[in-house]
């Protein structure tokens, strides 16, 4: 099939309507959920994003032809366009390939190892009880990181089961739940553990307690929430707290996921790693520490 008449005017339209990481979450989240799509509350409450802001993105993104809209009753609901957007990475790709040049094939290292079923970064996610924050953490990395970066969570002193409500929450936004598990963070100490790049709190009792000697000298840093299992008393605050304690985890695993690792130095992934632990919802402690 021949290729489209190449329009550098579309093309740069398309490429600064993704360069922004609230764009960008949105393209990945619709991409996730095509062909069917969101409706703007759901995009809103997902990536933590106010509305007013999220409707200038969602236009944007439907300028440049990436994004389409339809109306469901008195909602209106947004999908991939994934034509648009397989255009305009084969359109960048043949931008950038000298088709005169004669070279081999070249592998990037994280895709292959993606391929071949090996994160490239692990991560580990610590509270104190690990039954709730960090639960919600390990899922949304493992799903976010899409085979990149594998996570864990352990607790200092576990509960040994993961709160009913924290199953509920990710069991109806499509997340398996079958192997999330409450355990000691001791079980990542140990000799044999999978060695961590990242440790990261998100509790600030975790943050305050002794940890253990962590195989492979990983980088901390502490993300800390509030406990939403200690708001409100009716089962309608508690379902609330812990749809707020996701949407401030999913947001902070967004931008995590989204940085180029690879080309960052250690004190730069410290500091933007520490940014990332004061977005909305910070605690005091994770407002005030510099880096771990």
């Amino acid at each position: 099939m021949a290729s489209a008449p190449f329009n550098p005017e579309t093309l740069v339209e398309q490429l600064q309507a993704v360069a922004q990481s609230s764009r960008f979450a949105v393209l990945r989240l619709l991409a996730r959920h095509q062909p069917f799509g969101l409706g703007a509350g759901d995009i809103a409450r997902l990536i933590a994003v106010p509305h007013n802001t999220l409707s200038t993105h969602l236009a944007q993104l439907e300028s440049a032809g990436l994004v389409r809209s339809r109306k469901e009753g008195r909602r209106v609901v947004y999908a991939v366009d994934r034509a648009a957007t397989d255009s305009m990475l084969a359109t960048l790709g043949r931008c950038l390939d000298p088709v005169d040049m004669d070279r081999p094939s070249m592998a990037i290292p994280a895709l292959r190892e993606q391929e071949e079923g090996r994160p490239r970064y692990s991560v580990l996610v610590l509270c104190t009880h690990n039954s709730a924050r960090s639960i919600m953490a390990e899922a949304l990395i493992n799903r976010e990181g899409q085979g990149r970066i594998r996570a864990y969570s352990a607790g200092s002193r576990p509960r040994g089961v993961v709160d009913p409500e924290v199953l509920r929450l990710l069991s109806g936004l499509g997340y398996e739940t079958d192997g999330l598990q409450s355990k000691t963070w001791q079980a990542f100490a140990e000799a044999g553990a999978p060695g961590m790049d990242f440790v990261i709190t998100v509790c600030d009792n975790a943050a305050g307690e002794k940890c253990p000697n962590w195989p492979g000298h990983p980088l901390v840093v502490h993300w800390g929430i509030a406990d939403p299992l200690e708001a409100g008393t009716s089962n309608a605050e508690r379902r609330e707290a812990f749809r707020i304690a996701y949407r401030q985890l999913s947001a902070r695993v967004a931008a995590f996921v989204n940085l180029p690792i690879d080309q960052m130095g250690p004190e730069t992934l410290r500091s933007e790693l520490a940014q990332i632990g004061r977005l909305e919802g910070a605690t005091a402690l994770a407002l005030g520490q510099d880096v771990a």
